[in-house]
């Protein structure tokens, strides 16, 4: 028996680990919180500076598995107009983001009243607002306005190239009805060529080639476990992940790898949910991580910059506000979720679009 995909806590579980490990490395890497405060614990910040932000990873698949179980449960693409679905992403990102960015812009010229530091965003000129609005700031080489937007530019990409390619195998069985499994051909065949070649080289980490393989991975691991004998081709893609890491060992293949399985097995074998304790904590936070992931950067710039003004050199003052900083990101996103992500504005104009 399946569950449910709409109702797997662990989803929420793994979105919210995924986001305060990227809060954590962002006040690990910017602001000078994590600098004065740095002597008293230099391995945790260390460690939350190089190996926090490969929980981005975890959004991936996560992300794959949801657009299988949404738009294509069976490996075909339910919707008839793809355009319209590619819209509806695009201002069902777009929204919220733009509030955040407008809340970053804010932040940091309130910061910049306080302090001198290379963490916080210049101010923004007309061409860099113009290529956040449209998703292109990355690939028009323009600053980015507040830390972690890129991963919203690469969502939307990703979502676009996988709606194009399941369009184009619908096209395609519709004139040769005797082809199988087209779109669950060409959605592997991209995972396979971005474990292998894309991801692989820094050129193409702006584009989602870059991070199809750990999108697609969560794409497959729901067909794989929708169908008979849902253990073999589980191991199938289990197999895959390790001919990839064999090729070339990346520590962000290995946890994609590690949460395809998870949600893989959650899924074929829903009773294996009873033995996992998930504290309603996380499943709360999981389901307002984009909120959290949006907002986090601009106030965690106010608290740095309110904290450096006032004690510039007490490392324990500094790492109390280190964890100030993470539960007003928390209370910021809950915020940013009742008033913007899930308002009756913002949900009609991602339908309507």
């Amino acid at each position: 028996m399946h569950a449910d995909v709409s109702r797997i806590p662990l989803l929420d579980a793994l979105k919210a680990i995924a986001c305060l490990s990227i809060v954590l490395h962002h006040l690990a890497a910017y602001g000078p919180m994590s600098e004065i405060a740095y002597p008293l614990f230099p391995g945790l910040i260390d460690g939350f500076y190089e190996y926090g932000r490969i929980a981005v990873q975890v959004f991936f698949v996560v992300a794959g598995f949801l657009f299988a179980g949404k738009y294509a449960p069976q490996g075909a693409l339910l919707m008839s107009r793809p355009i319209q679905a590619i819209k509806q992403r695009y201002f069902r990102l777009v929204i919220p983001y733009l509030a955040a960015l407008t809340l970053a812009i804010g932040c940091a010229a309130f910061a910049r009243g306080l302090m001198v530091h290379d963490s916080i965003p210049g101010a923004a000129g007309p061409l860099q607002l113009l290529a956040h609005a449209l998703l292109l700031q990355d690939l028009l080489d323009q600053e980015a306005l507040s830390a972690g937007v890129w991963y919203v530019a690469i969502d939307f990409q990703l979502f676009t190239i996988a709606v194009i390619l399941l369009w184009l195998a619908r096209r395609i069985q519709d004139r040769h009805p005797n082809l199988k499994a087209v779109g669950q051909s060409l959605i592997a065949g991209l995972t396979l060529a971005s474990l292998l070649v894309f991801n692989r080289e820094n050129f193409w980490d702006e584009t989602a080639f870059y991070f199809f393989g750990s999108f697609g991975l969560g794409v497959l691991i729901y067909w794989a476990s929708n169908r008979q004998h849902g253990t073999l081709w589980l191991l199938l893609l289990v197999t895959m992940v390790m001919a990839a890491l064999l090729v070339d060992f990346r520590s962000r293949i290995a946890v994609a790898g590690v949460v395809m399985l998870l949600l893989g097995l959650a899924r074929q074998y829903s009773f294996m949910l009873q033995f996992l304790p998930l504290p309603n904590f996380l499943i709360s936070v999981g389901r307002i991580s984009y909120s959290i992931f949006l907002v986090h950067f601009p106030l965690c710039l106010i608290v740095n910059a309110t904290f450096f003004h006032f004690f510039p050199a007490e490392p324990v003052t500094n790492a109390f506000g280190l964890i100030l900083a993470l539960g007003v990101s928390i209370l910021g996103g809950a915020l940013f979720f009742r008033w913007v992500e899930s308002s009756p504005l913002t949900r009609a104009r991602a339908i309507t679009a």
